[in-house]
């Protein structure tokens, strides 16, 4: 389409069973190269909710109805849980639309693989709600890396939120964020390794568990994860539950041989420090604001930056800058876990199983 087209937008829910996610179809409201035209979700009275609240007069109950009828050119795909995101990204790619869908996009590796192909071969764009790496705050700090304002890059220190759902829950539904943005700031992983406990022990069978929301099985409440990237930088990620109260250490540490960031928080908690001179011996440095950035943090601008990204990708061909195959990497740094745990090993990237390794490891694919 033309850069001054207009284009027509349709979102999908699933009230009472993953909602409408982090409001991905909020921007569609105020953009004015958008026309949304139409909600699909089978819960008539969340529907009804949705249409009043962004003034959408087409209403369905059958998301599959909605394309064919309506035939948009851009989608989100809301719910937070991920057992419908297959089925309804690759329908609405089917229907000829770009799509905006929910993080994690996928639960496990081979529906991941399904999308990007089904993507790739249909010529239509898959952005995934990483909104954190969209906004002004993480793509400064990228350039402040290119621009050898930290001198080297050296490491990425993740931590997860480590609430009530600390360990396995944690990693995938708040690390997800962690591990896209650690590959944003420093490229792809090589291999990685893990040490994931529950309740003190060696991981088990037994341990693996359904989380509070269906994203895929789970296991472990303590875990620490090592990434060795390709360019050399070095990562970690850690989450223990009920490590920390309020999620005061959830972001991410970025350490360069002359300064060290810190990125705090996921949403409109962001917060940015800045460590000038990261000389262990001077006792007298205080992390200081960055203040170039205060106030071009909030959460719900990476949906809008999102959406807006997403329309430039379909104009000028190019990928999202957070796309379906950087979801899929981003699945990999936690299901390598996992597998890292099970093996006693270092993984590789691209894993090689693309089967969940919680699904596979009771079945013996890992052995005895």
């Amino acid at each position: 389409m033309a850069a001054d087209s207009t284009y027509r937008a349709a979102a999908i829910g699933r009230t009472g069973a993953g909602n409408y996610g982090h409001g991905l179809h909020q921007p569609f409201v105020d953009l004015d190269n958008i026309a949304f035209v139409a909600i699909a979700d089978p819960d008539e009275e969340g529907r009804r909710e949705q249409m009043e609240a962004t003034g959408v007069q087409k209403g369905y109950t059958d998301f599959r109805e909605m394309l064919e009828k309506e035939k948009p050119d851009l989608v989100t795909v809301g719910p937070r849980w991920t057992d419908c995101h297959l089925e309804m990204v690759l329908a609405c790619i089917d229907a000829g639309a770009h799509v905006y869908c929910e993080k994690p996009m996928t639960w496990n590796l081979e529906e991941g693989d399904r999308i990007v192909a089904a993507a790739a071969a249909a010529g239509r764009k898959v952005a995934v709600a990483h909104q954190g790496v969209y906004l002004p705050v993480v793509q400064g700090v990228k350039a402040m890396i290119a621009d050898g304002r930290l001198g080297e890059l050296r490491a990425l220190y993740a931590h997860g939120k480590q609430d009530r759902r600390g360990g396995g829950e944690d990693m995938i539904v708040l690390g997800t964020h962690a591990f896209n943005t650690m590959r944003c700031l420093s490229g792809d992983v090589a291999w990685m390794s893990a040490h994931v406990m529950a309740d003190g022990h060696e991981l088990t069978t037994a341990d693996i568990a359904e989380p509070t929301e269906p994203v895929g099985p789970v296991a472990g409440d303590c875990i620490n994860s090592y990434f060795a990237f390709a360019n050399g930088v070095v990562g970690s990620f850690d989450s223990r539950r009920n490590g920390a109260t309020g999620g005061a250490v959830f972001g991410i540490e970025i350490v360069g041989s002359e300064g060290r960031i810190w990125l705090r928080g996921g949403g409109d908690d962001t917060m940015i420090y800045s460590y000038p001179d990261a000389n262990p011996a001077d006792l007298q440095q205080q992390w200081q604001p960055l203040e170039e950035f205060a106030g071009a943090h909030l959460q719900g601008d990476g949906n809008r930056l999102a959406i807006l990204d997403l329309i430039t990708c379909i104009e000028q061909d190019r990928k999202p800058i957070s796309s379906a195959e950087d979801a899929v990497a981003a699945l990999e740094m936690i299901l390598g876990a996992y597998e890292a745990q099970i093996t006693g090993g270092r993984v590789t990237m691209p894993m090689t199983r693309r089967q969940h390794p919680l699904v596979a490891w009771p079945e013996g694919a890992y052995g005895g």
